[in-house]
């Protein structure tokens, strides 16, 4: 028979130190000599005073558990109060400074732990407390009804972190005023954000039952930093740094302060017999919005190749996300505050999108940050691709943008970029113009190598892999990145990539239902069409064929067969028996 857990009411303090990470990387010692020195001079003597016990400490926070909520929160008061005095003659940039909680609830009691929601809600209020105040729930307001000199605000209802109900709260500050967002004080300053898209990847939380799975966990956690650190073009936190958050229930905005990041990624691992479940998120450290979030439920056979599988799909989607968030970013700042860079997220907004008009759009925006910053390689990389788009897509291969290819593409490699998609924009530029195909897959081998989780740098490989005749290549880098990032506006090159391989090893069934893939991404792509095309000719399917030629030309009127083209210059006869001009 199963034991039944054991409960009891109890207030639930959850304390820790505002903006410990900025002050441990200042000065680790010093921190914690101080930080003890409040302990044993302050801290723990009012909590035995009243009667409290620490259930734990977590490096710069405690857990506490008092019997009455009348004790917790006068003993909290005095801890602030205590703390607000003996801060009085500290330079501001290194006094400690607590957040508290205190909520009455339900615990489960687990050894010397304590769990449950009241644990949670605690914690969560802590989060929201002014740094220097007290954050209290409507349970505990009640039960301190004219039994405690102490005068709180009311902040009405909260909807809480992974909380299910709305919390109503109050606050108490030291000096009896409340501010409506919670006081910054030196100690709370957020560090400058970098000159890059920022991230920190928090430690992805162990909710399986065994506590062994711990290392699986970290392990994931830290490779995924260790991919996205292959992103050159993101400035990630170290894997120490983000480490010290380990157990504790991290507030998204504080880190994003503490750490100076404009994104956070956070995760679970809940493993159960031979089933693993990773769960992530994406988000938005000064709003707390959420910008992506998945589930992967995975059979675990290789644990190590899971892994290894599970970071591969975090990395790939994670960096076209944050290329969006960042885009959508630029776009609500004021164009006379554009620099290079912002310019350069708005060439690549257009860049993904469908009509001719928007390639033209995001050459104005590159060429103008090319004007303020002329070795920005990532600006290069996006004129070399829209040079290249034009070219092969809208029919005049490759002239009349040959040299412009050529002047961006070379721009890239004289630039020595660490940039895998740039690398790749550049190789399948330099393709074309070029015909110098094992150059150009020399460039797509390092790309792959500077970020092995590089969707553009295995699509753009696929391509160049067909056109030089490298067919079961060019299908295995478009299923690699097909798998990486599936919804990309760019996965048009992989499944271009791989029809042309299909129809050039007569596969033309498949050829066409890979080239119809595409053209569900990109409506206009006329490779694709074209492929489509032959394909179906070759199948004696020459109804649906001349249906999709005249469905081709009322999109690309100008079109006229090419007959040195890649690919499709092996099947300019069944292109012209379509009714295709030229």
């Amino acid at each position: 028979m199963t034991e039944r857990p054991k409960r009891r009411l109890a207030a639930i303090v959850s304390a820790d130190v505002v903006g410990y990470s900025r002050l441990m990387g200042v000065d680790e010692t010093g921190t914690l000599a101080v930080l003890r020195s409040h302990r044993a001079e302050l801290i723990d003597a009012k909590i035995a005073e009243h009667g409290g016990r620490i259930v734990k400490t977590m490096g710069d926070g405690l857990l506490l558990e008092f019997p009455s909520v009348v004790d917790a929160t006068q003993c909290m008061i005095a801890v602030q109060q205590g703390m607000a005095e003996r801060n009085e003659d500290v330079a501001r940039d290194k006094q400690i400074t607590f957040r508290v909680g205190i909520n009455l609830g339900d615990i489960i009691i687990d050894g010397e732990d304590i769990l449950g929601d009241g644990v949670n809600i605690a914690a969560r209020l802590q989060e929201i407390s002014e740094p220097g105040g007290v954050t209290i729930s409507r349970r505990v307001y009640e039960d301190l009804q004219e039994r405690l000199d102490a005068e709180f605000t009311d902040f009405g209802e909260q909807n809480l972190k992974n909380i299910a109900r709305p919390v109503q709260v109050w606050r108490w500050s030291p000096g009896g005023i409340v501010s409506t967002t919670a006081d910054v004080t030196a100690a709370d300053q957020p560090l400058p954000l970098p000159d890059k898209p920022s991230i920190a990847v928090l430690p992805f939380d162990n909710m399986s039952s065994d506590p062994e799975q711990e290392y699986f966990a970290d392990g994931m956690t830290e490779d995924i930093i260790t991919g996205l650190s292959k992103c050159r073009w993101l400035f990630v936190i170290a894997r120490n740094s983000t480490f010290a958050y380990k157990g504790m229930a991290a507030d998204v905005r504080a880190v994003g302060r503490e750490l100076g990041v404009r994104y956070v990624l956070e995760g679970s691992v809940r493993r159960a017999g031979n089933r693993v479940r990773i769960s992530g998120q994406l988000i938005e450290a000064a709003s707390g919005a959420h910008l992506w979030a998945e589930r992967y439920d995975r059979d675990l056979t290789d644990i190590f190749e899971l892994q290894d599988e599970i970071t591969r799909s975090v990395v790939a989607i994670i960096e076209p996300a944050l290329r969006k968030a960042e885009i959508e970013r630029v776009k609500r700042k004021r164009p006379d505050h554009y620099d290079a860079y912002d310019l350069y997220l708005r060439a690549l907004a257009h860049m993904y999108e469908v009509k001719p008009e928007s390639r033209a759009a995001a050459l104005g925006f590159v060429e103008h940050a090319l004007k303020i910053d002329p070795n920005y390689a990532e600006a290069h990389g996006v004129a070399a691709w829209c040079y290249f788009a034009k070219s092969l897509w809208e029919g005049s291969l490759p002239e009349p943008h040959r040299e412009a290819m050529l002047r961006h593409g070379r721009a890239v490699q004289e630039l020595q970029t660490e940039d895998a998609s740039t690398l790749a924009h550049a190789a399948i530029a330099l393709a074309l113009a070029t015909r110098d195909y094992d150059a150009a897959l020399a460039m797509i081998d390092r790309a792959i190598s500077i970020n092995p989780s590089s969707a553009h740098a295995y699509g753009h490989g696929s391509v160049i892999n067909t056109w030089a005749g490298y067919y079961d290549k060019s299908i295995e880098l478009s299923d690699r990145a097909l798998r990486l990032s599936p919804l990309d506006p760019l996965s048009v090159m992989p499944l271009a990539g791989q029809a042309g391989a299909r129809m050039m090893t007569g596969q033309y069934e498949e050829a066409v239902g890979y080239a119809r893939r595409a053209l569900q991404v990109y409506p206009t792509h006329s490779p694709s069409f074209l492929i489509t095309i032959a394909s179906l000719m070759c199948l004696g399917r020459k109804e649906e064929a001349h249906a999709a030629a005249q469905q081709f030309l009322a999109i690309s009127p100008t079109y006229r067969i090419i007959p040195n083209s890649p690919v499709l210059g092996h099947f300019v006869g069944e292109l012209r028996d379509a009714g295709l001009p030229g």
